[in-house]
């Protein structure tokens, strides 16, 4: 029964955090580009990699990983927002916005989970 209310509790911050990144990057850089579900999708790709190095070098139990990556980063981060996002840029015809945002996507995802287990390996 705890490990749901640990990661009730990591959605409780991930959830309003999102939004929030959503809400900023609209009144920022306006609403052209999906910035806010980008911004939000790297922070959890930069928390994740950094919980999973921590797990992997045992330093970060499973009761952390609940809260911080199922809970907070399960909240932060959207597949579905990104899906659709990607899907009506496309579908819009705006091909080439929709090709960088694959790519800043992804491939910047895959960087800042990596960038997040190395400030984790320096850490420990």
């Amino acid at each position: 029964m705890t490990d749901w209310l640990l990661v009730l509790a990591g959605a409780l911050v991930g959830a309003p955090v999102r939004y929030l990144l959503g809400v900023d990057a609209k009144y920022r850089l306006g609403g052209s580009f999906p910035w806010g579900t980008l911004a939000a999708n790297a922070a959890a790709c930069l928390v994740l990699g950094f919980v999973a190095q921590g797990a992997t070098d045992g330093e970060l139990g499973s009761r952390l990983q609940l809260l911080l990556a199922t809970g907070f980063c399960g909240a932060l981060s959207t597949w579905s927002t990104f899906s659709y996002e990607l899907l009506t840029l496309t579908s819009a015809r705006r091909l080439a916005v929709a090709g960088g945002y694959l790519v800043l996507s992804v491939g910047g995802g895959l960087g800042l989970s990596f960038a997040g287990a190395a400030v984790a390996s320096a850490l420990w």
